[in-house]
């Protein structure tokens, strides 16, 4: 005898699949390590913003920096773009529109000189003599990479500016790959360790491009373009 299958509708997961602050399908699902709890990405950021503590349980996150304790669901993320039809391509769309209105004009009018500018996707694709795509479809972001130097700082004669200093890249660059180019353009020996900074404040080698541009550039304003990065050798405060 066949056994009947119940059939599920996206309704029967809501409770798993929306976000406790805004009530709408979580959009890049970010979950608290503290607590375990997933937000939106959005929603949590703005919330720690204001509040160092987690919004469903009231758990205090972290006592200075609750940014640092997020951590983002991809699977999660590509459970619900299955269930849910059409929210994917939604909020492509959406992301794309919001880093056109935020990123500067083609033409150069963001200040960096057109000749001085380097993609950092044209730079990998050089280096390994592969042709690939380097997340070309994704949206992209200027960004600034200035060398900072400390008077006593060691290492600095090995860590010099870079020529073109300007780039363009994924917002979904990490740290760690931004890392690993000033590395190769800077011929740095493989066990080379450098900091890479946003306002002063070390950045994670796992924070994307976009999340340092949420949570750390936007308060400049608009008119703040391009994003810009200091790097310098890496300090050992042991």
């Amino acid at each position: 005898m066949a056994t009947a299958h119940r059939k599920h509708l996206v309704k029967d997961f809501n409770h798993f699949i929306t976000c406790y602050v805004c009530k709408g399908y979580l959009i890049k699902p970010t979950t608290v390590t503290e607590c375990l709890h997933t937000f939106c990405k959005s929603c949590i950021v703005q919330h720690f913003e204001e509040s160092n503590e987690c919004p469903k349980c009231g758990i205090q996150v972290h006592e200075t920096n609750p940014l640092e304790m997020l951590r983002l669901d991809n699977t999660l993320e590509e459970i619900i773009f299955k269930l849910v039809p059409g929210l994917r391509e939604s909020e492509q769309q959406q992301e794309m529109e919001f880093w056109k209105r935020n990123k500067s004009r083609e033409n150069g009018e963001d200040g960096c000189p057109r000749a001085k500018r380097a993609r950092l996707d044209e730079d990998e694709e050089e280096d390994d003599g592969t042709d690939k795509d380097y997340h070309r479809s994704d949206p992209q972001i200027a960004i600034c990479l200035d060398c900072l130097r400390n008077n006593a700082q060691v290492g600095e004669n090995t860590v010099k500016g870079l020529m073109k200093k300007f780039i363009r890249c994924s917002t979904r660059v990490t740290v760690g790959t931004i890392k690993k180019f000033l590395s190769l353009k800077l011929k740095l020996p493989s066990s080379y360790e450098l900091d890479v900074l946003c306002n002063g404040e070390i950045m994670g080698k796992d924070h994307t491009m976009e999340f340092i541009y949420m949570t750390r550039w936007r308060l400049h304003g608009e008119n703040a373009y391009p994003m810009v990065l200091e790097y310098r050798p890496r300090i050992d405060f042991g």
